[in-house]
């Protein structure tokens, strides 16, 4: 069966204004060749699809149906017509990012800053948080977070390289209260820990061992949702503080803190970059794709 485009868009309209005279108005033509439009429909169908009264216009069980399912195909076709005439425009906008806040540090600096002077006509959004959500129902175009808790339909592209965890102390700490040595030993140390949100449990770590990941819910005398904090707080002996690796790193080197337990700490996948699985990016997403995929 031939497709009459013209009758669907003009049932699509119908069924969404409910009323053949707004219809008429949107499209300027009259309301007899709206009505004509939607019965050459119906007789093509051979069913009803609109039932009209001289107050109200509704849909039938079958243009209901109808409508369900040609709507999202309708807008998909949208979607792509625009993709192709804006496929060698500039990306401009505005672009909406949420990043965890251990994943800060590999979308912000360099990478960021590269990518807002290639293209200046992109306003970038920049959202820092560690609530869990859903991006596309919160109207950001893309998120940054480590690859394993991202949703299965997302496309995720990679940002970082292999990251491992670990647990610090200052040397003065350690001076003080002993190296632990296993993760097991935990409990009888003073623990700096992280929470996400002010009323949620604080972030049980995480460890391996000979293949076996298990993890230690230590009972923190400090918690916080701030990094820095546990960073200045476990440089100044407070306690033994736990995070990634690579955020430690410059304090490691400094010698203000002390790796623990790294034995128990075995590398995993890192930080990506994931957006929804449309097939028509907006060219300002794209662009911003395909330039972590040059940085990587």
């Amino acid at each position: 069966m031939a497709v009459d485009l013209n009758g669907i868009s003009v049932f699509l309209a119908v069924a969404e204004a409910r009323s053949f005279r707004m219809v008429a108005e949107n499209l300027g033509v009259t309301r007899p060749a709206v009505s004509q439009a939607i019965r050459r429909l119906e007789d093509r169908l051979g069913v009803a699809l609109v039932r009209r009264t001289t107050r109200s216009v509704g849909l039938t069980e079958a243009g209901e149906q109808l409508y369900q399912r040609v709507a999202p195909a309708i807008s998909e076709v949208g979607l792509a017509l625009d993709a192709t005439a804006d496929r060698d425009s500039a990306p401009s906008g505005r672009l909406r990012l949420a990043v965890s806040s251990i994943a800060e540090q590999f979308i912000s600096g360099p990478l960021l800053a590269r990518f807002a002077d290639t293209f200046p006509a992109v306003q970038i959004d920049v959202t820092v948080t560690d609530k869990e959500f859903d991006i596309v129902a919160e109207g950001y175009d893309a998120g940054v977070r480590l690859g394993e808790v991202i949703d299965q339909d997302m496309i995720a592209v990679r940002v970082s390289g292999e990251q491992r965890q670990g647990a610090f102390a200052a040397p003065s700490y350690i001076e003080r209260f002993g190296n632990p040595e296993h993760p097991s030993e935990l409990s009888a140390h003073r623990c700096i820990g992280w929470r996400p949100a002010p009323h949620s449990a604080p972030y049980r770590w995480e460890f391996g061992q000979h293949g076996r990941e298990f993890d230690v819910a230590v009972d923190p005398q400090i918690t916080t949702n701030d990094m820095w904090l546990m960073i200045r707080t476990a440089c100044a002996g407070g306690g033994i503080t736990f995070g990634m690796e690579d955020t430690f790193k410059p304090y490691v080197e400094s010698g203000q803190l002390v790796p623990l337990l790294r034995e128990y700490c075995p590398p995993f996948a890192g930080f990506f970059l994931y957006y929804p699985s449309r097939r028509n990016l907006a060219p300002k997403l794209r662009a911003l794709v395909d330039h972590v995929r040059r940085w990587r």
